[in-house]
């Protein structure tokens, strides 16, 4: 089977990779979520991760849902939160990030901005390129999130007719952002989609207007499985209850763009093994969120020392190699 994702590669210690003409130094990235207003970024960078997505950043300053709104599932290795795009709004989160180097200057740490909208805006679209003009210049990457269970309403954005102006309007934003820096965009979308949704937003990314997908945000169901008195909870599930969903997914949307999109893969992985499946199932970079609330930051070094050896076990020579290697696109 052919690789049409041949940017991306290992280096000789399969440390480094290169995607969106960025060098990663491993493919091991912080979901967003963690750092919602852009606080701890180089601190985050520092414990070993190729990459820190902060955010969602609404455009106005808005308290999220009332508390509580976070509920551990110990038992079930999993999380329950219902925070509601909580953030301290653009400029608070911004002039935070204005302190960091620019992109370009950061010795190979990268930084992805996660835009939301408001609960009570009546102008999403504007919500959107608004993020886009604001965070273009200091982001590496922008991800327009229209996938959070938390907010009213954000989930039908995923529908055909709304992503696709929508995509058009913050494509043609990034496009006219001012110098050289036009920062990829990127669609992060619900592991809770039917297969016409999947099809929907595959076409509309094959049109080339994204240049990759974060599959998946957390899930509305509840699995037969969990034990935890939480899990009645109201919110987005993530944790290991969701990993076998967003792998799932992660094979569909790599089938549907015939491994032409990128995709960063998240959910459920706390383990080497938990990445290399998402690998195998067409991700080229990863996430991790709740597995760091469970094991701490030396989890990140054994996630990628355990994906180093498990790609040589298996005869790859390079990551990319293993890239959808469980899918068949033919």
């Amino acid at each position: 089977m052919s690789r049409p994702l041949s940017r991306l590669f290992f280096n000789k210690k399969f440390k480094e990779c290169h995607l969106f003409n960025m060098n990663f130094k491993t493919p091991i990235g912080l979901a967003a979520g963690f750092d919602k207003h852009g606080e701890a970024v180089e601190g985050l960078w520092k414990m070993g991760f190729g990459f820190v997505e902060v955010g969602s950043v609404t455009p106005e300053p808005q308290p999220g849902n009332p508390q509580p709104r976070v509920f551990r599932l110990n038992s079930d290795s999993a999380i329950i939160n219902r925070y509601g795009f909580n953030s301290e709004g653009h400029e608070a989160v911004l002039s935070r990030l204005r302190q960091l180097p620019p992109p370009g200057q950061r010795g190979g740490a990268i930084l992805g901005v996660n835009l939301g909208k408001n609960k009570t805006s009546d102008d999403h679209v504007k919500d959107y390129t608004l993020g886009v003009y604001r965070f273009g210049p200091v982001a590496d990457y922008l991800v327009v999130n229209v996938s959070s269970p938390n907010t009213p309403g954000l989930r039908s954005l995923q529908s055909r007719d709304q992503l696709e102006k929508l995509i058009e309007a913050v494509a043609e934003a990034r496009d006219n952002l001012p110098g050289q820096h036009k920062p990829p965009l990127l669609l992060k979308i619900a592991p809770d989609l039917t297969v016409a949704d999947m099809q929907d937003i595959a076409a509309i990314a094959l049109q080339g207007k994204v240049d990759g997908l974060i599959v998946t945000n957390t899930t509305v169901t509840r699995p037969s499985s969990l034990t935890s008195p939480e899990c009645g909870e109201v919110g987005g599930l993530s944790g290991q209850p969701l990993k076998a969903l967003s792998t799932h997914m992660i094979k569909q949307i790599y089938f549907l763009t015939q491994g032409k999109v990128p995709i960063i893969g998240v959910g459920g992985i706390a383990s080497g093994r938990d990445a290399y499946e998402k690998i195998r199932a067409g991700a080229s970079l990863v996430q991790l969120y709740t597995g760091l609330v469970y094991h701490g930051p030396s989890l990140i070094t054994k996630i990628t020392d355990e994906l180093e050896q498990l790609l040589r076990q298996d005869g790859f020579i390079s990551l990319r190699e293993a890239v959808g290697a469980d899918i068949s696109t033919k």
